[in-house]
């Protein structure tokens, strides 16, 4: 179970699943380039104060799953994980542009899930309880 975390003025246990392609959902996720891609998604999440959760690049898709403060839009999320790996990666790997051609290395689609050790079910329960109770 992941602990709740304290901001300035908040409470929070906010996890997300993330799963991103290449574009066309070409297979160019392997090798350097997949462990070049998780270091440079752990980094950006870690000067972000992201808590990486877990990590998996196959060769033609993302998945993470990621603990950011409330205080972050999960569609920034994306936009900021997308956009520095796409810079690093096509800079360091320069076939990559021809490979995903256009030079654009990301789908602009995602998928995103929230997450957490609650239920929806108990979520409407405790609400409906609060107003019922008291």
């Amino acid at each position: 179970m992941r602990e709740i975390k304290s901001g300035r003025h908040s409470r929070y246990l906010l996890l997300y699943h993330i799963v991103w392609i290449p574009k066309y959902r070409r297979r160019i996720l392997v090798e350097q380039v997949a462990e070049r891609l998780k270091q440079t998604i752990e980094q950006t999440a870690a000067e972000r104060e992201w808590d990486v959760v877990a990590l998996e690049v196959m060769s033609d898709h993302v998945h993470l799953f990621v603990a950011p403060p409330p205080t972050v839009r999960p569609s920034d999320l994306v936009k900021v994980l997308k956009g520095v790996s796409a810079r690093i990666l096509l800079k360091e790997f320069p076939d990559l542009a021809q490979r995903a051609r256009r030079g654009t290395l990301w789908a602009p689609s995602y998928f995103i899930a929230s997450a957490g050790n609650v239920s929806a079910e108990t979520i409407e329960r405790y609400i409906r309880e609060q107003t019922e109770g008291g």
